[in-house]
């Protein structure tokens, strides 16, 4: 979270409608912060929430074993994959 140590530099601004604002200031009154505070504090658990469901991949336990041994032990390329990485190769210049 942001501390009040923190200098501030950057600003945000938001147009929202007169209902959105009494609703948001009505929500940082009951936890007793100011409104800046407020859609501050929100918003950065908000953009924390966003980037570990779209960044973090969560595997079952048998994913991540199967995941592993195939990083381990990985399969011998098929021809598909051959084929594919021949026309990689002739594509950049390294054929």
């Amino acid at each position: 979270m942001v501390t009040k140590t923190t200098e501030r530099r950057e600003r945000l601004e938001a147009r929202v409608t007169a209902e959105v604002k009494d609703l948001i200031q009505y929500a940082a009154d009951i936890e007793g912060r100011t409104l800046s505070d407020f859609l501050v504090g929100s918003a950065v658990a908000a953009a924390r929430d966003s980037i570990q469901t779209n960044q973090v991949l969560k595997l079952s336990r048998r994913d991540s074993v199967m995941f592993h041994d195939l990083l381990a032990n990985p399969p011998e390329p098929n021809e598909k994959l051959r084929n594919a990485f021949a026309e990689y190769r002739k594509a950049i210049g390294k054929d």
